[in-house]
């Protein structure tokens, strides 16, 4: 086979799957991608870079900003996969990521290639991420905005042959008379790799907290409101009152990933610390690890803290679940989608600190009574989202596009710098 990916992150939700790929001498795998990182290799794997030829213009109407960045990322991808094809290469089938741009124009390069495409969110103004905190009204400029920024995913998914969302419930968020042929099939954990280390102690090369009793942890990409972190903050106030042993580790970028950042030029850890008084010794803020250290964090955690609006799902929460983290997480759809409270975790208020102290407190007085929560929360990853079970899927999927063999259903549910490279 012969498949082209295309992302402006390399390899990004693509890593198993072209790994997978790549270890085949039959096949031909070109992943396209904006950003060049020499040190990240795949064997097989070959990488084909686009850059956009510039930035929207200033004066570019903000609605359209977004979608006149996708047009100018599917240019660039146009171009590549010209020249891509002067080498020889037609692909099989291509796979890329949905919101950017990059899959725009492809058809254009390859008419006669089908495309599956990967859809993580589809924007709406009500009854999701964007009008959740009631403390942050939109207004209808902010309404008109986000139903724009749907302009480059809605081209895709009438374009594409076949799509694919990671959850139920991002899958839900897309028009349900377009949905009929999108498939849900999470990215799966390495169950092997996130596992658990009964009694472990956290070492990292700047903190040894070997000797510390509690230990609660949370991670995130960035330090924002939408994965909660105000709240937390909050939260580990009313807990250093209480629990005078009690530690914390922050593992995340002092940065915004999602959402929008504070207008004062502050990040939201400068803003918290200045209006909650924390005991600093107590808390670490660690900044973003790598994979090993990462492990290390979650493996050691007496209780693993995830919040999030209703959004995308993290890897993270999936990855501790497998590590047997007990999570107190937000009561929020796309949690519930896999933890039942009292189960496999314990759900919260997103929006009550207090609560999310109060619970995190239960475990830790009652750690013998949450053996079992561990248990089942590794014993649902094994179950679902384990990646040597979706890895085939992922495949079987690939597969079926290439070969044309799916049929979309309309309005029903259906399961189911490097040069570019001579070949």
């Amino acid at each position: 086979m012969k498949a082209l990916f295309l992302h402006p992150n390399f390899p990004a939700q693509y890593r198993h799957i072209v790994t997978a790929l790549g270890a085949n001498p039959e096949n031909k795998v070109v992943f396209g991608t904006k950003n060049e990182r020499p040190e990240w290799k795949i064997p097989g794997v070959y990488k084909a870079l686009f850059n956009p030829s510039r930035e929207p213009r200033p004066e570019t109407h903000h609605y359209v900003r977004p979608l006149e960045s996708a047009v100018i990322y599917g240019q660039a991808v146009f171009r590549m996969a010209e020249q891509l094809k002067a080498q020889g290469f037609v692909p099989d089938v291509i796979c890329g990521h949905s919101g950017w741009g990059p899959t725009l124009f492809v058809k254009e390069a390859f008419p006669g290639t089908p495309i599956l495409c990967y859809f993580e969110w589809f924007y709406h103004s009500q009854n999701s991420d964007a009008d959740f905190d009631p403390a942050e009204p939109l207004t209808v400029d902010d309404m008109a905005r986000i139903r724009i920024k749907n302009a480059p995913i809605l081209i895709d998914l009438y374009s594409c042959d076949w799509g694919l969302s990671p959850t139920h419930w991002q899958r839900s968020q897309f028009p349900p008379e377009l949905q009929g042929k999108l498939s849900v099939l999470h990215d799966g954990v390495d169950t092997n790799y996130f596992q658990p280390n009964p009694g472990a102690k956290l070492v990292l090369p700047n903190l040894d907290l070997s000797g510390v009793d509690e230990l609660v942890t949370y991670v995130a990409r960035g330090m924002e409101p939408y994965r909660g972190f105000p709240e937390f903050i909050e939260a580990i106030a009313y807990l250093q009152e209480r629990r005078p042993n009690c530690h914390v580790v922050v593992v995340g970028s002092e940065r915004v990933c999602y959402g929008k950042s504070l207008p004062n030029g502050k990040t939201y850890k400068q803003e918290m610390l200045e209006k909650i008084p924390l005991d600093l010794s107590r808390v670490h803020f660690v900044g973003s690890l790598p994979y090993g250290l990462y492990l290390k964090v979650i493996q050691a955690s007496d209780v693993h803290v995830y919040l999030t609006r209703p959004f995308v799902l993290s890897w993270s929460m999936i990855e501790s679940l497998s590590t047997g983290c007990l999570i107190v997480g937000s009561d929020t759809a796309p949690v519930r989608e896999v933890i039942k409270d009292g189960e496999n975790g314990l759900l919260v208020d997103f929006f009550s600190p207090k609560q999310i102290a109060d619970r995190i407190e239960e475990v830790l007085d009652h750690s013998t009574r949450m053996a079992e929560i561990r248990v089942k929360a590794r014993q649902t990853v094994l179950e679902r989202y384990n990646l040597s079970n979706l890895l085939v899927k992922h495949l079987e999927l690939i597969n079926q596009v290439a070969n044309r063999t799916l049929t979309p259903t309309i309005g029903t549910e259906k399961k189911p710098s490097l040069t570019l490279s001579t070949f």
